[in-house]
């Protein structure tokens, strides 16, 4: 009889939306269960400085570079989460590639 050996650790990995609403949680010290997919940033009491940090932590989160004017025109926290979904699928497509 064979045993399936379970990784160390057995949490299911986070999703984009999970990872970018824990960032967005810890950035701005608040439970991230008040933070949701379909909040604006104006509801979060978001400013620009709190935008830069963001930006710059959910970069390191994902490895990734986010273009500021385009981060300028995001208002919600799903236009964030597809757009770091998009830059996601194309790092790994350029990775594929190489």
């Amino acid at each position: 009889m064979s045993e399936t050996v379970q990784p160390v650790s057995s949490a299911p990995q986070e999703s984009v939306e999970q990872r970018v609403l824990r960032v967005i949680a810890v950035t701005r010290r608040v439970p991230v269960e008040t933070i949701h997919a379909t909040s604006t940033f104006e509801e979060l009491g978001i400013d620009s400085l709190d935008r830069i940090n963001i930006l710059f932590e959910l970069e390191g989160e994902f490895e990734i570079e986010i273009d500021d004017e385009q981060a300028k025109q995001v208002t919600t926290l799903q236009q964030m989460i597809d757009g770091i979904t998009l830059l996601l699928a194309a790092k790994a497509a350029k990775v594929a590639n190489a």
